[in-house]
């Protein structure tokens, strides 16, 4: 027996990531196909607090699936995570008999799914959405995809320069704990190096795999760091190796916010939209407190709260050797 659920409410929050909208999109029209009155929140967890919640239709999302951002907003909200501003947000969604809730997002945004589903009868489900792939339960997560293709064009743009002028660029993506975005790019970039949270690399490691290229002949390197590098940042770790290595021109490139936006690729194009679909359904099943992702090419639910207690952290060890084999 499907459980009496009449109206879901959907809202993106913590850092935004490409493809987010074509995830509202399939949760708006798939609550609709349904016969479920569908919500948008504004500006995530504040949204709910403040009441900025919007009836949606099917045309609320038209022409959205190519945008990236999110159309609803999102913000980092510190007021959610107290008991009054739980309280609020329960209330607003109370005025308008909201029972269901899908919240996109990273591991911020479940935990304060959890504890609000914890508190208050409110069915809640999530869906990844974070450019660092650093998510359990999920092989890839929303704008992951996009990020790196992002990153992968940009370096293409500095290898011409690099080659042109004898440059050694160090690269710095985003990646806080995971190198999951530094080394895909570094792999399918052809750089001669990469710099992961997960592995630590020396200056003096660096400097010979940097040698060896320029012995034999090299007339550029690219090195990718990711921003949780424990050594430092690319500015750091860039003037540790010009102080003993001056073969190169040493220039630092910060990629920075560059890699959140963008059209979404046609990869998160399709995992938002299964992801939305999907969330929506498991609602309907009476399932709460469950996220969704792609695991093989299946999409999957599994608790949150597992999400949560695991990390995603572990890189592929064919391409951690690709790296150094192909960078010679």
């Amino acid at each position: 027996m499907k459980p009496n659920i009449k109206n879901i409410a959907v809202l993106t929050s913590g850092g935004d990531a490409p493809g987010m909208n074509a995830c509202i999109r399939a949760v708006v029209r798939t609550g609709i196909y349904n016969g479920i009155n569908m919500f948008g929140v504004l500006q995530g967890y504040q949204g709910l607090i403040n009441d900025n919640i919007i009836p949606m239709g099917p045309r609320s999302v038209s022409n959205i699936i190519h945008l990236g951002g999110t159309i609803l907003k999102t913000a980092r909200c510190l007021e959610f995570k107290t008991e009054e501003g739980m309280e609020t947000a329960f209330q607003n969604l109370k005025a308008r008999d909201i029972d269901g809730l899908i919240v996109i997002g990273g591991d911020g945004t479940f935990t304060g799914a959890r504890n609000f589903s914890r508190k208050y009868d409110i069915k809640v489900m999530g869906i990844p959405g974070t450019i660092d792939n650093d998510l359990y339960g999920s092989d890839f997560t929303l704008g992951y995809d996009t990020a790196i293709n992002t990153v992968i064009e940009a370096i293409d743009k500095i290898r011409d320069t690099a080659d042109s002028h004898d440059r050694l660029f160090f690269i710095e993506v985003m990646g806080r704990d995971s190198g999951c975005i530094a080394l895909r790019s570094a792999v399918a970039s052809g750089a001669e190096a990469v710099l992961l949270p997960e592995r630590f690399t020396s200056t003096d490691e660096l400097i010979a795999q940097l040698m060896l290229g320029a012995s034999t002949k090299k007339s550029s390197s690219i090195v990718i760091v990711s921003e949780g590098h424990k050594a430092g940042g690319a500015y750091d770790i860039a003037k540790q190796v010009k102080e003993r290595f001056d073969h190169y021109d040493t220039k630092v490139t910060i990629l920075g916010h560059l890699q959140r936006g963008g059209s979404p690729s046609s990869f998160d194009r399709i995992l938002g939209s299964r992801l939305g679909y999907a969330a929506v359904n498991e609602l309907l099943k009476g399932n709460t407190r469950q996220m969704v992702g792609l695991r093989g090419n299946e999409i999957k639910s599994m608790p949150i709260e597992d999400a949560l207690n695991n990390h995603n952290f572990k890189l592929e060890s064919d391409l951690l050797e690709m790296t150094k084999v192909l960078s010679i």
